[in-house]
């Protein structure tokens, strides 16, 4: 039987001058980019680092720019060229840009426009905590054939992993890394190690030598453990009414560890079991996994949380680990809303350069809209770019959500 002959793919057609509108917002975050203009320059590179970084902005704000030569395309326009100050730019220079300029400076940057977001949470029980509370995770971004660095699981498999640090009451990401997917989480997070910080981690990073770590920054933590973890009890501390409403089964002090690992942790620490009731119409996905072992596909379950505070009450402790998932959701977000798991660029720098523009794009919307970023609000900005949506219809979606704000600090 003969085979159908495969259709050809149809290129996409031309981006116009009147598909790419709204730059009132960027005007006002171009400025910022001044002080890369000058990074790495070269008597013969009319590309620079901050006309990058602006086209990366643009692109993903912009769902009609899906691609590296649609962002070169861009850069033929008048309206980008006069906006952002740049020339028109060929995909030769795209992709040097992504091995020329330094990632790292960004880093700072980010760091930036994250003091600047105000606290979003406003939960009366995270306000006495005296320090950042702050969860780190890491994510899977899947990469590219011709990206060798990024071997994962066998020759087959790439992947890159975005190390992630993020400020829960902001709802901000406060720092990050790209690391081929092998990277050891706890590695990474012992080297950016800071004081004045409430860790908030799941299981995989339930290393004793970490947890002693944070302690010698004067930083506190609250992890889940494994449901193996082995102690000593040296105490067990009376429960209240309120901690067993709030389902605390157990809250113990105890020297953490077999008889060959209870040194790693100079001082003994807090052990608090809670009973988990889940949603009985919402079932678990069954999951396989070698390195954690509590995973269960029951909705109600017991989890074994250990921290170094010991002036909180347990249901707190408790809250603190069940806010853990906003970074979950952040990476949803950046993943699946923000589009960052689309790759324009393959090395390592030019990957990093692109998720530290996500985050930007990310930050950027919590500081102009004053809450963490949805799909709505996305929508609302990329209808706005597109042309589809005015100044002023924009501008009645931010009111609306700064009111929303005002009153919930009422």
């Amino acid at each position: 039987m003969k085979q159908k002959p495969r259709r050809r793919k149809q290129p996409k057609p031309p981006i116009r001058e009147q598909d790419l509108q709204g730059f009132k917002y960027l005007r006002t975050i171009i400025p910022l980019f001044e002080r890369f203009h000058l990074v790495n320059t070269h008597h013969n590179r009319e590309f620079h680092y901050d006309q990058y970084l602006s086209l990366m902005l643009l692109y993903y704000f912009n769902p009609i720019i899906t691609s590296l030569r649609g962002i070169q395309q861009v850069s033929h326009l008048e309206k980008v060229k006069q906006t952002l100050g740049i020339k028109a730019t060929s995909l030769g220079s795209l992709s040097e840009a992504q091995h020329v300029f330094d990632p790292q400076l960004l880093a700072p940057f980010i760091s930036e426009l994250a003091h600047k977001a105000l606290p979003l949470e406003h939960d009366a029980q995270l306000k006495t905590l005296g320090q950042t509370l702050t969860a780190v995770d890491a994510t899977v971004l899947k990469a590219l054939p011709k990206m060798l660095w990024a071997l994962w699981l066998d020759d087959q498999h790439r992947a890159a992993k975005l190390h992630l640090e993020f400020d829960i009451t902001r709802w901000v990401p406060t720092q990050a890394a790209i690391t081929h997917a092998n990277a050891n989480e706890k590695t990474y997070l012992k080297q950016t190690l800071a004081a004045n910080k409430l860790y908030v981690l799941d299981a995989g990073y339930g290393d004793y030598s970490l947890l002693e770590g944070i302690r010698a920054t004067h930083s506190s933590f609250v992890v889940r453990l494994r449901d193996n973890a082995v102690w000593e009890t040296l105490e067990d501390r009376p429960l209240t009414a309120d901690d067993q409403q709030a389902g605390v089964m157990h809250d113990m002090l105890v020297r953490l560890g077999s008889k060959h690992t209870q040194d790693t942790l100079a001082s003994p620490v807090r052990v608090i079991q809670v009973f988990h009731t889940g949603d009985s119409s919402r079932p678990r996905p069954s999951r396989v996994s070698s390195k954690k072992t509590f995973r269960t596909t029951d909705t109600d379950y017991e989890l074994l949380l250990v921290t170094d505070r010991m002036d909180l009450p347990a249901p707190t402790i408790a809250l603190i680990y069940q806010y853990r998932w906003q970074i979950e959701l952040f990476f949803r977000w950046l993943k699946c809303v923000l589009g960052c798991r689309h790759l324009v660029a393959q090395s390592v720098q030019g990957l990093t350069i692109q998720v530290y523009c996500a985050l930007i794009a990310s930050l950027l919307i919590t500081l102009w809209t004053g809450r963490k970023p949805t799909k709505r609000t996305f929508e609302m900005l990329c209808f706005y770019f597109m042309g589809w949506a005015t100044d002023q219809e924009l501008a009645t979606h931010i009111e609306k959500l700064h009111e929303v704000r005002k009153q919930k600090n009422s």
